[in-house]
């Protein structure tokens, strides 16, 4: 890229308007001096067809760093919108994107985590680390709620084994006796909670 601004004469601060400026310039010049004869003629039209690549590759260059800067920002504003909750607002920023990237997904799987969608988001981190495998964030987000997962697997199977019935005292729950494990999986729970997404999110 830093031929193209060097072909116009300016670097890579100057502003869109100084480029188009800069551009129409040069494209009047040696659209004049391409009616020259001999090699001089043949330079000109040469650096009419160099003109117009540069112009080209810098505007586009520049459109699609505008439009990662804007997507980052919204992915802030999402993500700030998780934090505080809102996730009919969050999911409806979402639904805005045309383009849906890698840290799309990663929201999207924020927010179904945070309606409890748990396979939904599991697909969705998928998706992110398919996309962005060398992400760190998405392999430690899938890889705590696949942790989470297992354990409210062992707590079911295990309070089927421990139900008041299984074990020929219906009131054993009742009277108490199961109070310790149920205060320790609910604690676990709510850790998972606050660190799955960071909660909800450390997407930066």
């Amino acid at each position: 890229m830093k031929q193209y601004y060097e072909l116009l004469g300016l670097n890579e601060t100057a502003t869109d308007e100084e480029i188009t400026n800069r551009y129409n310039e040069l494209m009047e010049k040696y659209r004049e001096e391409r009616w020259q004869d001999g090699e001089a003629g043949n330079e000109a039209a040469r650096m009419l067809t160099k003109l117009e690549t540069a112009y080209r590759e810098i505007m586009s260059s520049r459109k699609e760093q505008e439009k990662n800067t804007e997507g980052q920002n919204s992915f802030e504003e999402i993500s700030a919108l998780l934090k505080e909750n809102k996730i009919a607002e969050a999911q409806a920023r979402l639904d805005d994107f045309n383009e849906r990237t890698a840290e799309w997904h990663y929201l999207q799987a924020a927010v179904y985590y945070k309606k409890n969608w748990t396979n939904d988001s599991k697909k969705q981190l998928e998706i992110a680390m398919q996309m962005d495998p060398n992400n760190q964030k998405y392999r430690v987000a899938y890889g705590k709620l696949n942790a989470k997962n297992d354990y409210q697997q062992q707590q079911a199977h295990q309070q089927q084994q421990q139900s008041p019935y299984a074990n020929g005292d219906p009131y054993n729950d009742q009277m108490g006796g199961n109070a310790c494990s149920n205060c320790i999986s609910c604690c676990y729970t709510y850790l998972c909670v606050d660190c799955l997404f960071s909660l909800c999110c450390g997407c930066r």
